[in-house]
């Protein structure tokens, strides 16, 4: 057999991640198509609808549809996007810091969001430990009764606590035949009706992550410090909590982040009388018409989210730095 034959025989043989040409090439493009798609994914569903909202915020209100004077348009060429850039104004930005209304929004709202992700802490991390050291074979059971609940309308949930927490409502209804209260307690319309309401519809938030985390511990680590003298809960806080802070974090970021602009939550649990960013926006937007100031709302809470965030993940990715 001549030698060009076997090395035709060979270059046949060889394995597609050995073929020089076509293959190698295939595996690059879907190698950054990977990288290209979540990109794409945020350049179209966030930083798109961003830069709208930010351009809404840079109006003036008007009486027609839409109710603003469009800013930055581009109709009249680039000479006119030009001295329109020239005649921006930030009025609506100005107007937030004068009206005491918005601060106190922003402030109360950050507040119940930090008090409700501490509690969802307080009660997911047993529920999610408890699931972690539970039978490999209860694993995916108890997991399906976490996520049970996404199965039904959150809207719905949401009113079904009302029919549980009002004056005549089951709660009250079983604590009164039990004895344990002799008039019905007040529930419904306050800031504790938003806790429960934060803490039970954002619980599986804060579980998953928590679940992931403490599931892949070395749980030979606890043997070995309880093996050396060490108390069972120093030994939690010494080596179970550390190695979950990944989870921890993460669950606080999922469960905190959406109640600071949450809004069902404290309109149907909490009342006209509480105030959160999510209901301000709402009432600037529908009740007021006023679209640019509620945009300028939006701009400052989504900076006040993002902003902590970059420089908690640049002190972390600073940390890992210095760790290795």
């Amino acid at each position: 057999m001549a030698n060009d034959d076997v090395s035709r025989i060979d270059a046949a043989l060889a394995s597609p991640a050995d073929r020089p040409g076509r293959v190698g090439l295939g595996a690059a493009l879907i190698n950054r198509l990977v990288i290209i798609v979540p990109y794409l994914w945020l350049l179209f569903f966030f930083l798109v609808p961003f830069a709208i909202v930010f351009k809404i915020s840079l109006s003036q209100t008007a009486i027609a549809i839409p109710p603003y004077t469009p800013a930055l348009d581009f109709s009249d060429g680039f000479s006119g996007f030009v001295d329109a850039l020239k005649e921006l104004s930030f009025d609506n930005y100005v107007w937030l810091t004068q009206d005491p209304l918005y601060f106190y929004a922003y402030v109360s709202s950050v507040s119940i969001a930090a008090i409700s992700t501490v509690l969802t802490l307080l009660v997911g991390y047993p529920i999610a430990y408890g699931m972690a050291r539970a039978p490999a074979s209860l694993r995916p059971t108890l997991l399906m009764l976490v996520i049970l609940p996404f199965w039904t309308s959150f809207l719905i949930r949401v009113y079904a606590w009302i029919g549980i927490l009002k004056p005549e409502g089951l709660l009250n209804q079983f604590l009164l035949s039990v004895g344990i209260i002799s008039e019905p307690l007040i529930i419904l319309n306050t800031y504790t009706a938003i806790f429960i309401g934060i803490v039970y519809s954002y619980l599986p938030f804060m579980i998953l992550p928590l679940y992931a985390s403490l599931e892949k511990m070395d749980y030979s680590l606890i043997e070995a410090a309880k093996d050396l003298g060490c108390p069972p809960t120093a030994a939690f806080w010494k080596i179970t909590f550390p190695l979950s802070l990944p989870g921890v974090i993460a669950g606080c970021l999922l469960v905190f982040i959406p109640a600071v602009g949450e809004f069902v939550i404290p309109d149907l649990l909490g009342g006209s009388q509480t105030l959160m960013i999510g209901k301000t926006l709402w009432n600037e937007f529908f009740a007021n018409r006023d679209w640019p100031v509620s945009s300028a709302v939006a701009v400052i809470l989504l900076l006040i989210l993002i902003v902590p965030i970059v420089f908690f993940q640049q002190a972390q990715a600073r940390a890992q730095e210095q760790g290795r």
